[in-house]
């Protein structure tokens, strides 16, 4: 190689050197903001995640608390303190049904109730058990029929509290003078794998109090 040609190279090398500096003295501030702004992004979820976490835990250690007064008109009174709870919403609501119930304040107990079933944004198991809830609250109210209407939305295959349903459809048929329809629902009930011991057990002895046979054959 010539004295010309090496000399053209190092001019050649210094103005792509010159040339990639002022790229970086230009556009250094881009990978800099991008690392400042992936490593604040990590910290500011590890902040939010641990405030959310806290925050949970603080309301599990609310509803906890609440529970423990030896009163129910007071572990009421305490749910309802809870203020925001968040994803707990409907638990806590259920906790003060129970507990209005409990203490005999039924207008109170239908409110939490109805404040669930409400509430769109609740899982569907929590509305569906609030339903099947406030059924039974307002049963001495209502027609047997209607309420075993509402009661079928319930019962369809799948639902989570199906069973339940079934044993209150049964309850409602008694009333409105169809023990036979009622027997066979809980004969039915006796053999449902998704049925709870206890309900099983429930339905047997309400077969025995009807006067019906466990096993017609």
């Amino acid at each position: 190689m010539s004295e010309t040609d090496s000399f053209i190279n190092e001019v050649a090398e210094e103005v792509r050197r010159d040339r990639l500096y002022g790229y970086a003295r230009r556009f250094g501030w881009i990978p800099l903001l991008a690392v400042l702004t992936l490593v604040g992004g990590a910290a500011y979820n590890e902040y939010s995640n641990a405030r959310t976490s806290a925050a949970a835990q603080a309301r599990g250690d609310a509803i906890l608390a609440a529970l423990e007064a030896d009163d129910s008109a007071v572990r009421q009174a305490a749910l309802e303190s809870i203020g925001d709870a968040r994803n707990a919403a409907p638990i806590v609501a259920m906790l003060i049904a129970a507990e209005a119930e409990d203490a005999g304040n039924r207008a109170a107990a239908l409110s939490a109730l109805n404040s669930v079933i409400a509430d769109e944004a609740a899982h569907p198991p929590y509305r569906d058990l609030a339903q099947l809830k406030h059924i039974m609250l307002t049963s001495r109210d209502t027609d047997p029929e209607e309420r075993i209407a509402e009661l079928r939305k319930l019962a369809t295959p799948g639902a989570p509290f199906r069973a339940l349903a079934e044993e209150q459809i049964a309850f409602a048929e008694i009333e409105s003078g169809n023990p036979a329809a009622a027997a066979a629902r809980l004969r039915a009930l006796m053999q449902d794998t998704e049925a709870s011991q206890r309900l099983r057990l429930r339905a047997r002895q309400l077969i025995v109090a009807l006067g019906q046979d466990e096993d017609p054959a």
